[in-house]
């Protein structure tokens, strides 16, 4: 199917030549109006212009060009232009910026495809100009559909992204832990905007409030100011600790979202903000949680051990230290003990390092106590 193929409903074209009584349409390269002194109609789109239109002339017109009439019927009635924010998410996903209508038209007859966080989102066209949605994980992106779990209900979302592949609870949804094995097909635009705010909630509306320039930002300062309770001590973490905070938190690795927020409105941090299509607006509440307990530990004074370690071991606890903060333990299989994170060459740094007492190299942590 092309532009050429779409066909002009009868009740489509009556609300076309209603909504012109009304007043002009200026949308997506159409512009008509009704002179109502003339009783004469205008219709012009980038391919045609033309004036003194009878009503059986804007007919002929909007049927030959019927691709822009749906157009505008699609996201005038059909998607409802009182909900701006999934209007412009909509529009986003079929790239309607960045196409002509004819152009677009083509494009989603064999299907447009977006990537949302892990979601991997497929709009598509019918001869009407009716749009449909499938949605899915980016890694199912080319595993049949027959294959895959069939859903419809969006808040059937909601369970999908509540545990990881291994069943892990996901505090965070918009982690990039999302699972697999799932499609939502013959999704309405309404239902697919329903479903991606079930699986990542007010990404929509805050990626639409940055594209307009009304996204309200507050950086950790502002947060930490506001805490009451347990969490008040975290507003004593000085920049160089909330940057430790961002580098280990707010990272693709971790988080989905491009961190917008800085220390304060004045003093960026140094940590990557990520690079994900939709911001955040302020430090999630998994942050802040964690920040408590950092906000204790930066309270320690730091003291100096002296261990006995090779070269070899000395290597193999950074490989372990790397491994768990990239959760790649479950990857490193157990013959491979050339891996330093390898499950038997730790227990045999355990064995050979730590004595009875949990102690690494016999060495107390608080050595005074120990005297005592």
């Amino acid at each position: 199917m092309t532009a050429d193929d779409v066909v002009l409903s009868a009740e489509v074209f009556e609300a076309f030549r209603t909504a012109i009584a009304d007043g002009p349409i200026d949308f997506d390269d159409l512009y008509a109006r009704y002179d109502h002194e003339t009783e004469r109609f205008e219709f012009e789109t980038t391919e045609t212009t033309r004036t003194g239109l009878s009503e059986a002339g804007l007919h002929e017109a909007a049927e030959e060009y019927a691709s822009y009439i749906t157009n505008w019927w699609f996201v005038s009635s059909v998607l409802d232009d009182r909900s701006p924010d999934r209007v412009g998410f909509v529009r986003w996903l079929e790239a309607a910026s960045e196409h002509s209508v004819p152009a677009r038209y083509d494009a989603l007859a064999s299907g447009v495809s977006r990537s949302w966080g892990e979601l991997h989102i497929t709009a598509t066209i019918d001869e009407f100009g009716d749009r449909s949605y499938e949605l899915r994980h980016e890694d199912d992106t080319n595993v049949s559909a027959d294959s895959l779990d069939a859903h419809s209900n969006p808040l059937d979302a909601r369970e999908i992204g509540t545990f990881d592949e291994r069943d892990r609870y996901r505090p965070l949804r918009t982690a990039p832990s999302l699972p697999t094995g799932w499609v939502f097909s013959d999704l309405s635009a309404i239902e697919v905007c329903e479903t991606v705010d079930t699986f990542y909630p007010a990404t929509i509306a805050n990626w639409y409030r940055e594209s307009d320039g009304t996204l309200d930002i507050d950086h950790w300062r502002d947060t930490a100011e506001r805490q009451t309770g347990i969490y008040g001590i975290i507003d004593e973490l000085d920049e160089a600790a909330v940057n430790r905070i961002a580098a280990s938190c707010c990272v693709d690795s971790q988080c989905l979202k491009r961190r917008e927020w800085e220390y304060d409105a004045e003093t960026e941090l140094a940590a990557d903000g990520g690079s994900g299509v939709f911001p955040c607006r302020e430090p999630c509440s998994l942050v802040v949680a964690a920040a408590r307990k950092w906000t204790t530990l930066e309270r320690e004074e730091p003291q100096t051990y002296e261990f006995e370690l090779t070269p070899s071991e000395k290597e193999q606890l950074e490989a372990l230290i790397d491994a768990v903060a990239d959760d790649r333990t479950d990857d490193i299989r157990e013959a491979d003990v050339y891996e330093g994170a390898n499950r038997y060459r730790a227990r045999y740094l355990r064995e050979k390092r730590i004595d009875e007492h949990g102690n690494l190299s016999g060495t107390p942590t608080h050595p005074e106590e120990s005297e005592e």
